[in-house]
């Protein structure tokens, strides 16, 4: 799927593509950054150098992911991988950013200029449904809207934003970065209005002046640039239910998350580090539950049941008193792989 090759401060960074036409394989190099929260700055300065090995039948669509991977982050962006390849049925192709520079010198600076669409995770996240779901809400998008996001909070007394941030944020409680779905050929033709200026900025151009000016009242890096962008675009934003990027936050004081109660959880978010302590054991059992199974037939379908026996355990904690949306979709999942024929697995 991917390989990160690692010479002392050297990543090497290349992305696989896994379809029906063939493999296709990338190298890409990054300049040096500060910081690997900062996918904006990532995206700002990739330098794309294809090398393509294909066998080529028809043209498929293909559903583009991507994610950084920094510091020990390499097993949890697998799972992540796992995740997403194992429920899905279109083509998936991922593009994963690793810390530090490979080459200074570089001949275009790019925001994936190849790719018109991209859905943009965390590496502590986990598809419980097919890619395709949310990939399809794309076609949701009106004329104007670029990116897609969920709330950051749906309840504003435990809010961040609205209690603490030092700067413009979209909406009532902000929206959280972890799951982006973007409209990149409409991204790149945007010219956004920000209060730096009266004149409008494209992108590539408005990125470092806005970190410029509020590096020191920032806390969450590219998700508060963000933040900030669509609170004078909001026009621009889709925003998608919580149930495609549930949190802990979702849970531990208590279910506030009425589209999950309702229909499960889509795509689990374990920020906060859960799935590596004992403080939210639902949301690790699920982690590790999927970070144990293999490609192999029998080993998905017989996913469930342990995790379920799992997940019963976790009922004395809030999020373990709701335990059956943490596996309503990730059931259904399972039952639509085995009902689609051989050619679509």
């Amino acid at each position: 799927l991917c390989i990160l090759g690692r010479i002392e401060k050297v990543v090497i960074f290349c992305v696989f593509c896994i379809t029906t036409s063939g493999l296709e394989l990338y190298f890409l190099n990054m300049m040096e950054v500060p910081c690997c929260k900062h996918i904006l700055k990532l995206l700002e300065n990739v330098v794309f150098f294809p090398i393509r090995y294909s066998l080529k039948i028809q043209p498929v669509e293909k559903m583009h992911l991507a994610v950084v991977a920094c510091g020990e982050r390499l097993e949890e962006t697998m799972t992540m991988l796992k995740s997403a390849i194992i429920f899905s049925m279109k083509p998936l192709q991922f593009h994963i950013f690793a810390e530090d520079q490979l080459h200074r010198s570089f001949k275009d600076r790019l925001i994936l200029k190849e790719v018109d669409s991209l859905l943009y995770v965390d590496t502590d996240i986990l598809f419980l449904r097919p890619v395709d779901d949310i990939w399809s809400l794309l076609k949701k998008f009106n004329s104007t809207q670029i990116a897609a996001m969920a709330p950051e909070h749906e309840e504003p007394r435990i809010g961040w934003y609205n209690r603490f941030a030092r700067h413009p944020y979209y909406g009532k409680t902000g929206v959280n970065s972890g799951v982006m779905l973007m409209n990149m050929t409409r991204m790149r033709r945007k010219y956004f209005k920000n209060d730096m200026t009266t004149v409008r900025l494209q992108w590539g151009d408005i990125l470092m002046p806005l970190l410029k000016k509020y590096k020191l009242n920032i806390t969450w890096g590219d998700q508060d640039l963000l933040n900030i962008m669509f609170f004078h675009n909001p026009e621009s934003l889709f925003v998608f239910p919580c149930h495609w990027n549930y949190r802990p936050d979702h849970c531990i004081y208590g279910s506030n998350c009425q589209e999950a109660e309702e229909e499960g959880i889509f795509i689990l978010h374990g920020n906060r580090g859960v799935y590596h302590d004992d403080k939210q054991p639902a949301f690790r059992a699920v982690y590790e539950a999927l970070r144990n199974c293999s490609f192999e037939d029998d080993n998905i379908r017989s996913l469930l049941k342990p995790l379920e026996l799992e997940l019963q355990k976790t009922v004395h904690t809030y999020c373990g008193k709701i335990y059956k949306i943490f596996i309503k979709q990730l059931a259904k999942s399972v039952r639509d792989r085995y009902a689609r024929s051989p050619k679509e697995k």
